[in-house]
């Protein structure tokens, strides 16, 4: 598969940086939504560098479909960073309620400079900022209690800022997902095109959904067999695993060749929908430098 490598970095991502740039001296934190299930390859590298050292909140988002154990590891590594770190299933509502007060606690002692000098109420403003499809739209929406960040189920919808009000004192200020230039990294573009952090119709879609079945094949065999009905084999490649669960599901086409494509789409649809189960791709020994 063509990733390591590949580069792209539309229009729209340049103005990103751009306003990220220009906004910045005026947040008073920043709050970066990772994907729990990969969170170093939903990091954007550029992030660190983009916000000059302001506080941090991570939120370690969908984990509700990330394995619980790995999750709190991540969140333990995040922590001994320096960072805040707050564990959400935004889509379902969870942790969104715990936001405003992370946010309080990060900046206690700034909070308290500012009660000091009798600006009792000052608002804070809080830059959020995640790659495309991590479901930073959905996470807004559901701290702000009301329908403000357009949320869609692909990457790169978000196209501009936006400040979204959380209470009286707390505003948020929503930006577009951004992608970094380059993967150097073959396996980074292959979890971000898992989670449909990259649009499908860049990839090739059975490829990539051979390299998912291959890898649950190998890691959840118990997964593939319940759920397709076929026992992974050793050393069986991840295509002909595809293509048996397409033909036990009955995906054939004219002279009963099976519709890998078909079962391509259905196993990645799965897989991003949490039907297969709760995976992490990434542990923090296996990632973390």
């Amino acid at each position: 598969m063509q990733i390591e490598g590949l580069s792209w970095f539309p229009g729209h991502m340049t103005k990103t940086k751009r306003m990220i740039a220009a906004e910045i001296g005026k947040m008073d934190a920043v709050c970066e939504i990772l994907d729990a299930r990969i969170p170093m390859s939903s990091r954007n590298p550029d992030v660190d560098e983009m916000t000059a050292g302001k506080p941090r909140l991570v939120v370690l988002n969908r984990v509700d479909q990330a394995d619980p154990r790995q999750t709190k590891r991540w969140a333990a590594w995040f922590r001994e960073k320096g960072y805040a770190v707050l564990e959400a299933n935004a889509k379902g509502g969870g942790g969104t309620n715990q936001f405003a007060s992370a946010v309080r606690e990060l900046l206690r002692d700034k909070i308290a400079a500012w009660e000091a000098k009798g600006q009792v109420g000052r608002t804070i403003r809080v830059m959020v900022l995640g790659i495309p499809n991590v479901g930073k739209s959905t996470f807004i929406n559901k701290v702000a209690r009301r329908k403000t960040a357009r949320a869609e189920d692909r990457p790169g919808v978000t196209r501009s800022k936006q400040w979204v009000p959380v209470d009286q004192s707390l505003e948020l200020l929503d930006t577009p997902g951004i992608l970094w230039p380059k993967f150097d990294d073959t396996q980074v573009g292959i979890h971000l095109a898992f989670t449909g952090a990259i649009k499908d119709d860049v990839m090739d879609i059975e490829e990539l959904a051979s390299y998912l079945m291959e890898y649950l094949g190998a890691h959840y065999a118990d997964v593939v067999s319940e759920r397709y009905k076929v026992v992974p084999e050793e050393g069986e490649s991840g295509y002909d695993l595809l293509t048996r669960a397409g033909r036990k599901r009955g995906f054939l086409m004219r002279g009963a060749e099976v519709d890998t494509e078909r079962m391509a789409r259905i196993l990645l649809d799965e897989f991003r929908g949490g039907k297969l189960g709760r995976f992490t791709l990434e542990t923090v020994e296996d990632i973390a430098p």
